[in-house]
């Protein structure tokens, strides 16, 4: 939708104008440069001066699921909270760390960590930063009566069980510590990789104010106005307004700690990739969201590329699409490698992605040092699926529920191919489709079949989260104690050499069983205007790492 289609009142009038002003300084642009050559360099020059520089619009093609820092499963809800909420450290490459809220996160022994804040980190509301909230976020999260998928990243501390909730009996995590109002310092139950709690704990968390979630009953966390309204956060940019499936609007803190964003009013657009495109080409936005949730139709990459005004990056991946089985339905391993060879994944890579991805066989992309080289892709075989399909007892007749997300172009093709692909082995498929929210409450609750979904997964190997028998978005129902008892010990081993090891024998195992079908990494394509410095990067994750010091060209 286009902010003059938006409701009329002060705010929404302020931004109609100033979207009016760049759409009308890009009509210009496209006036010119259909003029031809007869627009000399300095009128160019000088035209670029009226861009707003103060305005940031950027493209999302998957709608936020929530603004709850303790419990939001999705990437695109996730992305949009780091505008605002800050974690203790920042990782703009991979394993590598730098200071965020923390100023230092350091151990001796592997096991015991002391982790010093900024001293000049503050809430928006003026309030510091202490280690008190620190001590009061991995608690909370820990709190058996509180609902959040961040459990995993606090399940290595000392008082934790094995989905990160506090163990019978206790109150509190025992040695977490706020040993002075800048000083916290932890201890894990046994030795971990350093950079697996200083990735897990420092940068996936994003610590809470104690001072406004203290009084709230927890059972009434999940729908406080800290949620629908995040008014008191800890970020570069703060929060204003959020019109449903449409914008998100944010400004800049002015009080950040490490200093005020240059650009001051960000607007973050939801649409899907083909008005992605179309508003790239109007000018309508200047960067692209990146990642699997920003995601420019494959076909249409050529287009942009054409356009002088506009930068187009190609960048390996992280992020992966599956088809996640419902395990309560697909119980047998037969048809789970039933479907797994009916599927031709290969053609979705080669027709649709025109070559720019890979079929993968596990979590880990070839931009992981953890992927398992000597892995090769289950074939595509129809006529083998059908045998797997004669072993296992499973219903033909029944009817297959798959659940695509509308928003990614690329996505709702090849479901297509799937549909097409299932149905030609005998399998009676009927495809839905719904946004993006509402697919992410239909795979919490079990209620499909198979679904399309994409993750964005971080450096380190540990996929607990979404497939340990009790990973807080384990959507498949994942249950294996073999796989559980990998996973578990991948996160104990302290060297990469003995990690590598046993995440190799967990994609193995995964191939065998395929409680989840990994389909493909696809490239990633960061658009951006040439007038903004900044944008999504090559490590996606780390992207916004920087982003109190992106600009924009053409200053007023």
């Amino acid at each position: 939708m286009q902010p003059k289609e938006m409701g009329m009142n002060m705010k929404e009038g302020k931004l109609v104008n100033k979207w009016k002003l760049a759409v009308g300084y890009l009509m210009i642009l496209s006036v010119l440069a259909a003029c031809g050559t007869n627009v000399d360099s300095e009128k160019k020059a000088n035209a670029s001066k009226k861009v707003p520089s103060d305005i940031l619009y950027m493209g999302l093609t998957n709608a936020p699921d929530s603004f709850n820092p303790l419990n939001t499963p999705g990437v695109s809800g996730r992305w949009t909270q780091r505008f605002f909420y800050d974690g203790l450290l920042e990782m703009p490459e991979p394993l590598t760390f730098e200071p965020a809220l923390a100023d230092s996160f350091e151990t001796e022994d592997n096991q015991h960590y002391t982790i010093k804040l900024n001293q000049k980190a503050a809430w928006t509301d003026g309030t510091p930063i202490t280690a008190d909230d620190v001590v009061f976020t991995y608690n909370l999260i820990a709190d058996p009566e509180v609902e959040s998928v961040r459990g995993m990243a606090v399940s290595s501390l000392e008082g934790t069980n094995d989905v990160g909730k506090r163990e019978a009996g206790l109150t509190e995590l025992p040695n977490l510590v706020a040993v002075d109002d800048k000083t916290v310092t932890l201890k894990t139950k046994t030795p971990v990789d350093p950079n697996y709690l200083k990735e897990i704990l420092g940068f996936e968390i994003f610590i809470v104010p104690k001072h406004i979630l203290k009084d709230i009953p927890k059972k009434e966390l999940a729908n406080a106005d800290f949620v629908t309204q995040p008014t008191v956060t800890s970020g570069s940019y703060k929060f204003v307004d959020y019109a449903k499936d449409d914008h998100l609007e944010l400004v800049a803190n002015e009080e950040y700690y490490k200093g005020a964003p240059e650009i001051k009013q960000l607007f973050i657009r939801i649409m899907n990739g083909t008005n992605l495109v179309t508003e790239f080409q109007s000018g309508g936005i200047q960067a692209n969201a990146g990642g699997g949730i920003g995601v420019v139709p494959i076909q249409d990459v050529a287009i942009l590329k054409e356009i002088d005004e506009l930068t187009v990056d190609t960048n390996p991946s992280y992020s992966e699409q599956f088809a996640l089985l419902n395990n309560d339905v697909f119980a047998d391993t037969s048809i789970r490698q039933a479907i797994a060879h009916a599927i031709n994944r290969q053609q979705i890579v080669d027709s649709l992605l025109k070559g720019e991805g890979e079929v993968l066989e596990s979590a880990y992309t070839s931009a992981s040092p953890y992927k398992n080289e000597d892995l090769k892709p289950t074939p595509y075989d129809p006529e083998k699926a059908k045998a797997f399909i004669a072993e296992s007892d499973f219903d033909m007749s029944q009817e297959i529920r798959l659940v695509v997300p509308i928003g990614n172009k690329v996505r709702e093709q090849y479901a297509n191919l799937i549909e097409q692909d299932l149905k030609a082995v005998g399998f009676n498929v009927v495809q839905t489709t719904y946004d993006f929210p509402t697919t992410l409450e239909l795979a919490q609750k079990g209620e499909y079949d198979l679904m399309l979904m994409g993750y964005a997964f971080t450096v380190d190997p540990d996929v607990s989260t979404y497939f340990a028998s009790h990973g807080a978005s384990n959507y498949s129902s994942y249950n294996d104690p073999e796989s559980d008892a990998l996973l578990e010990a991948g996160k104990k081993a302290t060297t990469f050499e003995e990690r590598k090891e046993i995440y190799n024998e967990f994609q193995v195992l995964w191939q065998k069983e395929m409680y989840v079908l990994p389909l493909y990494s696809d490239s990633q394509f960061a658009v951006k205007r040439n007038e903004l410095t900044g944008g999504a990067k090559e490590f996606w994750a780390g992207s916004l790492s920087d982003i109190s010091e992106w600009t924009l060209s053409g200053a007023q």
